[in-house]
Parts: C-alpha cells; structure tokens; sequence
C-alpha cells in the first residue's frame, strides 16, 4: 500500500493515477473527501497531513510514503517518525531544484511550501528515502496567463527573455511512482525538469501555435507587473520574490536535465505537449 500527502494537488492526482495504473494500492489523504474525486480503486482517507497524529492510523500497512512539502508544511519530520514506526520503510519526498538558496529567494515558501524541510526530514527519517527536487512546472504558466489567453491575444508580463525548462507534471508523476515502487532510485536526489529551456516570450509563442492563435508576449516593467499580480490577490513578498528570482536569473537559461529520461527511458515530455494537453484550461 502507498500512502500519497497532496493527493488531489497538480502532482498528487496524476501520481494516484500512475500509481493505480501500475496495479499498486493507493492510500490518498486529502482535507475533502467528498471533493477528491480520485480512481476507482484508490482508499481515500480524509484528514490533514500537517497534523500528523490525526492520520496515524492511516499509515497502517503501508510500505511506502510520498511526502508533499505543502500539504506536510512544518510536520515532515513528525509524521516520518509516525510512519517509521508502524513500518513504513520509504519515502519519496516532493522537493525544488532551488532548495539550496536562500529561503528569502525561494518564492515557493511564501505560498507554504517546505521543500527544505521535507527533503531533510526524508534522509533523517531512517526510511529508504528518494528526493525529486523538481523544476519549475509548467502548470505555472496556466495560473499566469490563462485569464490574459482566455481574454485575448496578448500576455503582458515581466521579463520576457527568462528562460527555464517547464516540467510536465506527469512526468514528475511517473518518476514519483517509480521512486516508490522500485529500488532504483533509493538514496538519490534527481532534478526532474522539461527537455527545453524557454524564455517566457518562447512559452507564448508555443501556446499560440497549439491554440492556433496569434498570441505574443507583450513585457512590461517589473514594477508594473507586481502592482498587477499583488492586485489579482497573490501576496506581495511572493510577487517581490519571484521578480528577484527573474531578475537573478536573466541572462542565464537554467538547462535542462536528463533525469527524467534516466528514470523513464524515453525523453521528458515537451512544452507543447503539455499545452495541449491543458489546452482546454487556456480556452477557458
């Protein structure tokens, strides 16, 4: 049995389906059971992973653990030694390939998550432990552009020439579930990301092209864009980091790895690929 923390999240859900499809049982924790709408199949068991001891139970007769740092937050450590108790013995511990700044330039941890945190707590836990330091995902661009493509056919936004490689979630998914079901990985720290760095003004252009629309990217000042996002409802230090982040990263694409190709034997999947496997979500 394998007990999954964030199941119904951007890589929880399709790391259930993976896991389902490879014929493993699936244990899925979530804050709304009736909301969930997982598998046929999967045991859903509603609780909060960040309070460890109201899930205990859950963790009866389970061999393996996938470690969300958001859904867990500052409980990692508590709820691995939970599991190390009634016999768990892996964990594959969600993490970021920015782990090692400064935690005042990780933008992610103003939006909760731990991924420090839960990487540290895996290696510590006494468990077999796998570490996905995960890329950038693509599905961030959805959340930053989808009103804007939805509207119309131009996306204005800050620094049009940073350049990373998104990931597909299913391809975090699918090392994820091998992670958990193989001794392949155990003791690693991997860096999944997409096969191609795009600038922000490529990741349009491949939109467009998906969509059949003539979408540009239009920049506007750093300035501009953060008054935009702090109004749209993000948190002002979240908008002040991620800037920086950009700022920082200007100039230097972040490459791409081999990792997920290593795991799965085939290349990660492209950009344009997960576009349009979302691109409902853009037509709105």
């Amino acid at each position: 049995m394998i007990l999954v923390t964030g199941a119904t999240g951007t890589v929880g859900r399709p790391l259930v389906e993976a896991l389902r499809a490879s014929g493993a049982g699936v244990r899925a924790v979530t804050r709304d059971r009736a909301a969930a709408a997982l598998p046929t199949g999967v045991e859903v068991v509603e609780g909060d992973p960040s309070v460890p001891g109201g899930i205990a139970s859950a963790l009866e007769g389970v061999t393996a653990l996938f470690l969300h740092p958001r859904a867990v937050g500052d409980a990692a450590e508590e709820l691995l030694a939970l599991a190390r108790e009634r016999g768990v013995r892996r964990v594959v511990a969600l993490s970021a390939s920015n782990i090692d700044d400064d935690p005042a330039e990780q933008p992610s941890r103003l939006r909760g998550d731990r991924n420090r945190e839960a990487e540290q707590a895996a290696v510590h836990s006494g468990l077999d432990w796998v570490s996905l330091r995960a890329g950038s995902f693509a599905a961030n661009t959805l959340t930053a552009w989808g009103a804007q493509i939805r509207a119309g056919d131009v996306v204005r936004g800050p620094y049009a020439d940073f350049a990373e490689p998104p990931l597909h979630e299913r391809d975090l998914a699918e090392v994820a579930a091998r992670a958990l079901l193989t001794d392949q990985l155990v003791g690693r720290r991997l860096e999944p990301t997409g096969p191609e760095s795009l600038t922000h003004a490529e990741q349009v252009a491949v939109i467009g092209r998906v969509l059949g629309r003539p979408l540009r990217y239009q920049e506007v000042p750093p300035e501009a864009a953060t008054r935009g996002m702090v109004r749209a409802g993000l948190p002002e230090p979240f908008v002040t980091a991620l800037m920086a982040r950009y700022a920082r990263g200007l100039g230097r694409p972040t490459p791409p790895t081999d990792d997920v190709a290593e795991v799965l034997g085939r290349p990660a999947r492209r950009y344009a690929q997960w576009v349009a496997d979302h691109a409902a979500a853009f037509r709105g």
